[in-house]
C-alpha cells in the first residue's frame, strides 16, 4: 500500500502540504481534488520521485511499477503504434533480449524467451495498443502515422494511451480529460473503472469523478482529508463536517467573547483578578476553531445583452468544411435568444466546424449563414489562450476592450475571475492554462454577447471555477451553444442537445445519459474494421516469430541428432562392456590387469553416458518451448 506519514514540502516559500499522513491500499481509485495551485502536481512530482520532502516519509511498495502521463511527447518518426508500445517497459526488454538471443544463435535463452513473450501477452500487445488509440479517439488507420504529424493535443492522447500501456502497479493521472473530447472521455471512465491497479487521478471534472473514484482525497489548507465514495458523495460529506465545523466555530466564539468580557470587566478587582487570570490561560490554550470557508473566490455574471433580435443567425442549407471538402452538408440551424444547445457528436464528426461557421471564422462552401445586424458573437476556442499578449497584463487586455472604464472599475471586474490586487498586474506569460482560461471568458463576457459559443470552455478550469461558470451562464440571456466533455455543464446550462454525425446536423432523440449507448453502437463498425486489421498485424507478427522459432530450431534438431548418435554409441559400448565384464574367465587372477581396464573404461563411458543424456534433456527442453510457440502460431 502507499503510505505518506508526517510528510510536509514546499515549493519555494510556499508550504504545500504540512505533516500529513495517508493510507492508500491496492484497487483503490482515488480522486485528488484542490484549488488551482494548492499542490496537487507537486504531490504527484514527490510521489514520481521528483522532488524532495521537506519533512516525514512515504513509501510505495517494493516491485510496484508506478505509471504516468510525460509532460514532453517527443519529436519522432515512429509509428504511433509504436511509440504507444513502448509503454510496455517489460515488452521492449524481451524483444530487445529475444533478437540478442537469435543473434547469438542461443536457442536455448531464445525458447525461455518467447515462453516469457507469451506469458505477459506479447502477442496480443499490439492489438492491446491500438484498442488504447481507438478508445482515444484515433481513427483505423492512425496507429502508423508518425508520432511527429500529430499536433500539441493529440500527442497528448498518445502519451496517455503510452501511460495506459504500462501494465502497472499504480497509475498517476494527471487531468487526463483535458485534452479529450466526451467520447473519448466516455472510454476512458470503462477503461480505468477495469483497472486492476491502485489508481490517483487528479480531475475537475464532477462526472468523471463519479465514475471512476472510490475515494475522493481533498486537499486543502496544506492538509489532506481522505473521504470514502465517489465526488458526490465527499460533496454531501464535506457539507456536513462544515455545517457542523461551523456550529462549533459560532459556540466557541460565544465562549471567548464571554471569557474576554469577563477578563476586561474583573481584570482590575482584586477579588476577582486570579478568575480572570485563569479565563486568560484557558483562552491561550484553546484550540481556535477555523470558520468555514466554502464560498468561491470567483463572482462574476453575465451583463444583459443591448439588443436580443429574433433569430439571431441561422444557416440554410449550409456546407462547410476545409480545402473544398464538406465535413457538414446542407445543415439547417436557427439560435433564438434563450437557445441552450449542447453539441454531441463522434470526434472528428464537425461540432468545432459548425462551431467555427457559426462564430464566422469559417467561410461557407454552400448555402447561407444570416446574421442578425445587432449580433454579437462571444466565441471561446482553446486556440485564444495562445493569442493573448503574452507581455500584456490582464488589465491591459480589459483595457483595450473598455478604455473608458475608470481603473477601479476594471480591477473590481478583475477580481470576480481570480485577478485582485497586484496579480491585476502580473504578466501573462507566466500564467497556467486555467489562468489564461479565466482571462479570455472574462473579455469574452466584458464584451457583452448575445451569442455565446463555447468549445470546451472547463480545459484547464478548476471545480469553483466551473461552478460559477455554469451558474453564470444559466443566467445568461443570449443563445448558448457548447461543446465540453463536462457533461455536469451541459446538464445544468443545456436544454436540447444537437448530434452532428455523418456531415448532418440533427436533435438527439434521447438524453446525455443516453449518449454513451448510442455512441457505443455507432462505433462498432468502425471498430470491427479496425479490429480486422489490428488482428492481421497480429498474424503477420506470429508468422516471424514463428519464422524466427523454425529458424532458431533448427540448429537444436542438428544437436539432437548429433546427441541420439552419441547416445547410441555410448549405450552400445556400455552393453559391450557388461558383457566382456560377464565372463567368468575375467576373473582370474591372471586377468586382474585386465579386469582393471574393463572397469576403467565402464566407469568412463558411464560417465560420458550421463553428461549426453543431461545435454540431450536440455536441447529436447529448448525444442519443447519452440514447439508450444509454434503451436501458439497455428492457433
Amino acid at each position: 500500500m502507499l503510505q505518506l506519514n508526517e510528510l510536509s514540502f514546499r515549493r519555494g516559500p510556499h508550504l504545500l502540504l504540512a505533516a500529513a499522513s495517508l493510507t492508500v491500499y491496492p484497487g483503490h481509485k482515488v480522486g485528488l481534488i484542490g484549488a488551482n495551485g494548492c499542490g496537487k502536481s507537486s504531490l504527484f512530482a514527490l510521489l514520481r520521485g521528483e522532488l524532495p520532502a521537506d519533512a516525514g516519509t512515504f513509501t510505495i511498495p517494493v516491485g510496484w511499477e508506478v505509471a504516468h502521463v510525460a509532460q514532453h511527447t517527443p519529436d519522432t518518426e515512429r509509428p504511433a503504434l509504436e511509440f504507444v508500445l513502448d509503454g510496455d517497459r517489460e515488452l521492449r526488454e524481451i524483444e530487445r533480449d529475444l533478437a540478442a538471443a537469435t543473434a547469438a544463435g542461443d536457442g536455448l535463452r531464445h525458447g525461455e524467451l518467447l515462453g516469457h513473450f507469451e506469458a505477459i501477452g506479447g502477442y496480443d500487445a499490439a492489438s492491446r495498443a491500438a484498442r488504447l488509440l481507438h478508445g482515444l479517439g484515433f481513427a483505423p488507420g492512425d496507429e502508423q502515422r508518425p508520432v511527429n504529424s500529430y499536433s500539441g493535443g493529440w500527442r497528448m492522447r498518445l502519451a496517455l494511451a503510452r501511460t495506459l500501456m504500462c501494465r502497472s502497479d499504480l497509475l498517476l493521472l494527471d487531468e487526463p480529460t483535458n485534452h479529450l473530447d466526451l467520447d473519448a472521455v466516455i472510454w476512458l471512465e470503462g477503461w480505468l473503472n477495469s483497472y486492476p491497479g491502485t489508481l490517483l487521478l487528479i480531475s475537475h471534472d464532477r462526472d468523471f469523478l463519479d465514475a471512476v473514484a472510490s475515494h475522493i482525497l481533498h486537499l486543502e489548507q496544506q492538509r489532506l482529508t481522505l473521504y470514502s465514495g465517489n465526488y458526490s458523495g465527499f460533496e454531501r460529506q464535506r457539507a456536513e463536517r462544515l455545517a457542523q465545523q461551523q456550529a462549533a466555530y459560532v459556540r466557541q466564539q460565544r465562549e471567548v467573547a464571554h471569557m474576554h468580557s469577563f477578563v476586561e470587566r474583573f481584570r482590575a478587582k482584586a477579588s476577582k483578578a486570579r478568575q480572570a487570570q485563569s479565563r486568560l490561560k484557558a483562552l491561550e490554550r484553546m484550540e481556535l476553531i477555523a470558520p468555514a470557508h466554502i464560498d468561491s473566490p470567483f463572482r462574476f455574471s453575465f451583463e444583459p445583452a443591448d439588443h436580443l433580435p429574433c433569430p439571431l443567425l441561422r444557416l440554410e442549407r449550409a456546407d462547410a468544411g476545409y480545402g473544398g471538402q464538406p465535413v457538414l452538408r446542407c445543415v439547417n440551424f436557427s439560435l433564438e435568444p434563450g437557445d441552450r444547445v449542447g453539441l454531441l457528436g463522434r470526434n472528428g464528426a464537425g461540432k468545432s466546424t459548425l462551431i467555427k461557421v457559426l462564430a464566422g471564422e469559417l467561410p461557407l462552401l454552400a448555402g447561407q449563414h444570416v446574421c442578425a445586424q445587432e449580433l454579437r458573437v462571444g466565441y471561446f476556442a482553446q486556440h485564444q489562450l495562445d493569442q493573448l499578449d503574452r507581455n500584456g497584463t490582464p488589465l491591459s487586455h480589459l483595457r483595450q476592450l473598455d478604455p473608458t472604464a475608470t481603473e477601479q472599475i476594471l480591477r473590481n471586474y478583475l477580481g470576480g475571475f481570480g485577478f485582485a490586487g497586484d496579480r491585476a498586474l502580473a504578466p501573462i506569460a507566466p500564467l497556467s492554462g486555467g489562468e489564461k482560461a479565466r482571462l479570455v471568458l472574462a473579455l469574452l463576457i466584458r464584451q457583452r454577447p448575445n451569442v455565446l459559443l463555447l468549445d470546451e470552455p472547463t480545459n484547464h478550469l478548476d471545480l469553483e471555477m466551473r461552478h460559477a461558470l455554469s451558474e453564470a451562464l444559466q443566467a445568461f440571456d443570449g443563445a448558448l451553444v457548447v461543446v465540453s466533455h463536462d457533461r455536469h455543464l451541459l446538464r445544468v446550462t443545456t436544454d436540447r442537445l444537437v448530434l452532428v454525425d455523418g456531415g448532418t446536423v440533427s436533435a438527439f432523440d434521447g438524453d446525455l445519459d443516453e449518449y454513451p449507448a448510442w455512441l457505443a453502437g455507432r462505433m462498432t463498425g468502425a471498430a470491427a474494421a479496425g479490429a480486422e486489421e489490428v488482428r492481421e498485424s497480429e498474424r503477420k507478427q506470429r508468422r516471424q516469430q514463428s519464422a524466427e522459432a523454425r529458424k532458431a530450431l533448427q540448429p537444436l534438431r542438428q544437436r539432437e541428432k548429433q546427441l541420439e548418435r552419441q547416445l547410441a554409441q555410448l549405450s552400445a559400448q556400455r552393453a559391450e562392456l557388461e558383457l566382456a565384464l560377464a565372463a567368468p574367465e575375467l576373473y582370474a587372477p591372471e586377468q586382474k590387469p585386465q579386469l582393471l581396464v574393463r572397469l576403467a573404461e565402464q566407469r568412463q563411458v558411464s560417465a560420458d553416458l550421463e553428461l549426453v543424456e543431461d545435454a540431450w534433456l536440455e536441447v529436447s527442453a529448448a525444442i519443447e518451448q519452440f514447439g508450444g510457440a509454434e503451436g501458439s502460431e497455428r492457433r
